[in-house]
C-alpha cells in the first residue's frame, strides 16, 4: 500500500486526543482537532472562540502539562482547532481520522456514521477505545469505511508510553494494518502489539485482572496499601509508583468503571474482576485519586507543616503513616540479583509479604496462559504489552520462567490451584521454560505448534542482547563491553548502575581504540537500558569524588580527570568515526562523551540531556566546558569569526546551559540548547537507535571519514568573565542565588571563557582542559561542595545552601 498521511484529525481533545494530536504534530503533521461545542452554549451564538471554547481550554491546558505533551512549544502549530459543526466538513481533507470521543457505543457509532458520508475514499478511521469490540461500532457503515476502519488503542500519557496495541476489525484490510503498524514505529515510536478484538484487548485486560487480584490478595494477606506497593515496585518488578499508587493517577472511579464494563462483557470471569466492598466505600466518600487528592494514598501536612504521604487503612478508610514494613522475605529479595531472581526469591519465602507475592504473579501467568489464542496467539504480544503498556520490566510468561516453569507448577498443583492444560502439555514434551536462547537468537514457546519460534528481528533494529549471547563481544571488563556489530562496526556499551562512568571505563577506552583501530573501521557508543527511568548515562561516578574529597586524596581526583580528559580527546581525534545513541538521562559525564567523542549523534525523540554539575557544587571537567563552547562555535562559518564577531552571542547560552544545570525536556529541545547540532538525527523509536546509528557511521565511511584536526580556538576572554561578573553580583543582592552559587558560577564563566585573555584570543584546547581541572579541585575543597554532593547521593535531589 502506498500512502502518505499529511493532514490527520483527531476528534476529542480531551487528555487522550490532545496527546494524539501533540505525538501527530511533534513529526510536522498538519492535525485537525476537533470537539463538541459546549452544550450550554446558545444555539444561535456566532462568537468562533466561545464555539471552540472546549477545545480551546484542553488544548491551552495540555500546553501545561507537566510533564510536557508537546516535544517543543513549536508543535502546537501543526495543530488547527475547531468543532464538530462548523469544521466537520474539513475532514474530507484528511488522510487519518483518529476518533477519540467518550467510551459510548451509541455515540461512537453516530460520529462514524457521520464521518461516512463526507471521507474521502481509502482514508483511514480509527477508534482509540480501551476495549469496546470494533464489531459494535462498524455495524450498517460503507464497505471501504469497514475496509479501512480499526482500533488504536494509546496510553497515557501518549508522548511517553511505548505501547501502542493495534486493532484489526472483521473486515479491515491486511495492508492498512500493515501500513498503522509501519506508521506508529517509524514515525510515533511506539511499540506496536496487534491485538484482536477482544473485549480490553490485551494490556488492559491483563492489566485490570492483575490490579483486582493485586487488591483481593491484600485483603487476603492482610498487608496495608504501602507494603503493596512496596513489595510490587521493589521485588516483583513493576513500576516505581506500585500497583495502588499508579491507580491513584489513573483514577478509583475509572479503574471501578473498567472493572464493571469487563464483568458485564466477560460474565463468565467475574470473580477475576470483582473489588471488595472497601473500594465502592471510597467512591462514596469521593477518594478517587490524584483528581480528588485522596485515594489510596492523601498527602497532608504534619504538625511542623512538613508534607507527609499518608495510606489509606481499608478497614476503617482514615489515613495513616505507616512504618517501614519488615518481613523475613526482604532480606533474601534483597540480595537475589537482578528482577528474576527477585521475583523468585519473594515468592519463595513464608510470611504475608511473600504469600501475596506468590498469589499475585501466579494468579496473573495463569489468567495469561488461559487467555492464549483468545486475546493473543503468542506470549510474546502478551508479555510486550504489559511491559510497554504497565512499564513491567518483565511481562507474564517471563515472569514464569523467573519463578522456574516445572517447580513453580509442582507447586501450584499441590496449593490446588487450576494450571492450564496447555502448560502442562508443555512440560510433559520436556519444554521447561517459555523462552531461550540459542545461536545468539530469541525463541519463545508457541503454544498453537507446540513448538519454539524464533522472535524475528526487524531490519531496523539491533539487539545488543542478542549478540552478546551470540558470542559478538570483542573485548570486555566488568564495566563495558565492546560489541561486534558487523560490518567493522563495534558498539562500545556501559553497563554500571544507570550507566554512570567509572574509572574503568575510561581506562577501557584505550582498549576500544586499540581494538578498532587494528580490526574495525567505525564505533557506535549506546547500550539498551531501556526500563524507567532509562539512562544512556546518568554521569560520572560521583562516589568516587566524595570519597576523595572525605579522604583529602587531592591529587587522585586531579588524576581521574586528566586521564579522563586525555582518554576521550584521544578518542575524538581517533581515526574512525564515532556516533552517539544516547536517549532519556543523558546527564553530566554521559552529555560529556557525547558532545566531546562523537562526529555524530542520532538521539531518541526522548532526550533529558545536560551538564548538571553544578547541582552538586561542581563544573563540568571532562571536557564539558571546552566541548559544548566548540559544539556552538562549529555552528559559525570561520568567515563570520574572522570579521568582528560578537562572541557574547555563543558565550550567555553555553554559560546559561552549564551554570544553571539546563537540562532538555525532548531531543528538540536539546537542540534548540546546543547540546544536538541541525547536522545530528532525531530517532522516534528508541529499540531502531543502535541500528540507525550504525547506518550514519557506514555512512561517514563510505563518504571517505577523516578525523578532525586540532585547531585552536577563539575564547570570549575576559569580557565574559567580567559580564558574568557583574549579573552575579545584582542576583546576590537580591538574593537570587547563595554565596556558594555565585562561587560556581565564576569559576564556570572563567573556565569556558579561557581564562584571563582578550576577547577573540585563540587557545589551545589544552588550555581549557587545564581550567577545567582547576576549577574543579578548587571546589572539591570547598565544604559546601562536599554538602551537595553527599546531599544528592542520600536524597537524589540537588540542595541549595
Amino acid at each position: 500500500m502506498i500512502k502518505t498521511v499529511k493532514k490527520t484529525v483527531v476528534i476529542g481533545s480531551g487528555i487522550m486526543g490532545s496527546g494524539i494530536a501533540a505525538i501527530l504534530a511533534s513529526k510536522g503533521i498538519k492535525t485537525l482537532l476537533l470537539d463538541i461545542i459546549p452544550p450550554d452554549l446558545d444555539k444561535n451564538e456566532k462568537n468562533l472562540l466561545k464555539r471552540n471554547q472546549i477545545v480551546l481550554e484542553n488544548l491551552q491546558k495540555a500546553k501545561k502539562i507537566k510533564p510536557p505533551v508537546f516535544t517543543s512549544k513549536e508543535d502546537a502549530n501543526f495543530i488547527e482547532i475547531g468543532n464538530l459543526e462548523d469544521d466537520f466538513d474539513k475532514i474530507a481533507d484528511c488522510d487519518w481520522v483518529f476518533e477519540v470521543a467518550i467510551e459510548n457505543v451509541k455515540i461512537k457509532k453516530e460520529l462514524f456514521s457521520k464521518i461516512d458520508k463526507i471521507r474521502k475514499e481509502g482514508t483511514f478511521v480509527s477508534t482509540n477505545t480501551s476495549g469496546i469490540p470494533l464489531k459494535l461500532l462498524s455495524e450498517g457503515l460503507s464497505d471501504d469505511f469497514k475496509k479501512h476502519f480499526f482500533g488504536t488503542h494509546f496510553f497515557n500519557p501518549v508522548r511517553y508510553m511505548h505501547l501502542l496495541e493495534i486493532i484489526k476489525g472483521k473486515d479491515t484490510l491486511d495492508e492498512v494494518i500493515e501500513f498503522a503498524t509501519n506508521f506508529g514505529e517509524e514515525y510515533l515510536g511506539k511499540g506496536i502489539v496487534n491485538a484482536k478484538d477482544t473485549p480490553n484487548f490485551i494490556a488492559n485486560r491483563l492489566g485490570v485482572q492483575s490490579i483486582s487480584k493485586a487488591i483481593q490478595f491484600m485483603v487476603k494477606h492482610k498487608l496495608n496499601i504501602s507494603e503493596v506497593d512496596l513489595v510490587a515496585s521493589r521485588f516483583l518488578g513493576r513500576a516505581k509508583s506500585g500497583i495502588l499508587r499508579t491507580s491513584d493517577i489513573v483514577g478509583i472511579d475509572t479503574l471501578v468503571y473498567v472493572l464493571e464494563n469487563t464483568i458485564k462483557m466477560l460474565p463468565e470471569e467475574k470473580d477475576d474482576f470483582i473489588l471488595p466492598d472497601f473500594v465502592s466505600k471510597m467512591i462514596e466518600n469521593n477518594l478517587l485519586g490524584n483528581k480528588t487528592k485522596a485515594g489510596f494514598y492523601k498527602k497532608e501536612k504534619d504538625a511542623q507543616g512538613k508534607k507527609v504521604i499518608k495510606a489509606l487503612d481499608y478497614d476503617t478508610l482514615e489515613y495513616k503513616t505507616y512504618d517501614e514494613p519488615f518481613y523475613l522475605s526482604f532480606f533474601a529479595a534483597k540480595e537475589a540479583k537482578g528482577v528474576n531472581g527477585k521475583i523468585k526469591a519473594i515468592c519463595a519465602g513464608d510470611d504475608a509479604a511473600s504469600h501475596f507475592a506468590w498469589d499475585l504473579v501466579t494468579s496473573e501467568v495463569i489468567y495469561a496462559a488461559e487467555k492464549i489464542p483468545e486475546i493473543s496467539d503468542t506470549i510474546v504480544e502478551m508479555d510486550r504489552a504489559m511491559k510497554w503498556g504497565y512499564n513491567l520490566q518483565v511481562g507474564p510468561f517471563e515472569s514464569w520462567d523467573a519463578l522456574g516453569v516445572e517447580e513453580s507448577v509442582a507447586r501450584m498443583e499441590k496449593e490446588g490451584k487450576k494450571v492450564p492444560e496447555k502448560v502442562k502439555t508443555m512440560l510433559q514434551k520436556g519444554v521447561k521454560s517459555f523462552y531461550k536462547q540459542e545461536g545468539g537468537d530469541s525463541f519463545y514457546y508457541d503454544f498453537k505448534t507446540e513448538q519454539y519460534q524464533k522472535i524475528v528481528q526487524k531490519e531496523n533494529e539491533i539487539s545488543l542482547f542478542n549478540l552478546k549471547n551470540n558470542n559478538k563481544i570483542a573485548k570486555s571488563c566488568r564495566s563495558a563491553s565492546l560489541i561486534d556489530l558487523d560490518d567493522g562496526i563495534f558498539c562500545f556499551e556501559f553497563h554500571t548502575k544507570m550507566n554512570s562512568l567509572n574509572g574503568e571505563i575510561i581506562g577501557f577506552i584505550n582498549e576500544v581504540i586499540e581494538y578498532i583501530e587494528a580490526n574495525g573501521q567505525g564505533l557506535v557508543i549506546g547500550n539498551e537500558n531501556f526500563g524507567t527511568p532509562g539512562a544512556f548515562s546518568a554521569g560520572a561516578d560521583i562516589f568516587f569524588v566524595m570519597n576523595a574529597i572525605k579522604d583529602k586524596k587531592f591529587k587522585d581526583i586531579e588524576e581521574f580527570l586528566k586521564v579522563g580528559q586525555g582518554t576521550i580527546q584521544k578518542l575524538k581525534y581517533a581515526n574512525f568515526p564515532i556516533v552517539a545513541a544516547p536517549f532519556d538521562l543523558t546527564l553530566g559525564g554521559g552529555c560529556e562523551i557525547c558532545i566531546g567523542t562523537a562526529d555524530k549523534i542520532v538521539a531518541h525523540k526522548e532526550l533529558y540531556m545536560g551538564l548538571v554539575e553544578v547541582g552538586v557544587g561542581l563544573i563540568p571537567a571532562g571536557g564539558g566546558c571546552l566541548n559544548l563552547w566548540k559544539k556552538f562555535l562549529n555552528g559559525v562559518p570561520d568567515a563570520a569569526i574572522q570579521n568582528n564577531f560578537d562572541f557574547g552571542k555563543l558565550f550567555i547560552p553555553v554559560f546559561m546551559n552549564i551554570g544553571t544545570a539546563k537540562v532538555s525536556s525532548s531531543a528538540k529541545d536539546a537542540m534548540s540548547l546546543g547540546f544536538l547540532s541541525y547536522n545530528d538525527r532525531i530517532v522516534a523509536n528508541k529499540y531502531h537507535l543502535i541500528a540507525e546509528a550504525k547506518k550514519e557511521v557506514l555512512h561517514l565511511v563510505n563518504c571517505g571519514y577523516v578525523p578532525p584536526v586540532k585547531k585552536k580556538i577563539p575564547v570570549m576572554g575576559e569580557s565574559g568573565f567580567a559580564m558574568v561578573n557583574a549579573e552575579l553580583f545584582n542576583r546576590l543582592e537580591g538574593s537570587f542565588l547563595s554565596e556558594h552559587d555565585a562561587k560556581i558560577a565564576k569559576k564556570a564563566a572563567f573556565v569556558i571563557s579561557g581564562g584571563n585573555v582578550k576577547e577573540g584570543s585563540l587557545v589551545d584546547e589544552e588550555t581549557i582542559l587545564t581550567l577545567e581541572r582547576e576549577a574543579f579541585l578548587e571546589l572539591c575543597n570547598e565544604p559546601k561542595t562536599f554538602e551537595r554532593i553527599a546531599y544528592t547521593l542520600k536524597t537524589g535531589r540537588p540542595l541549595r545552601n
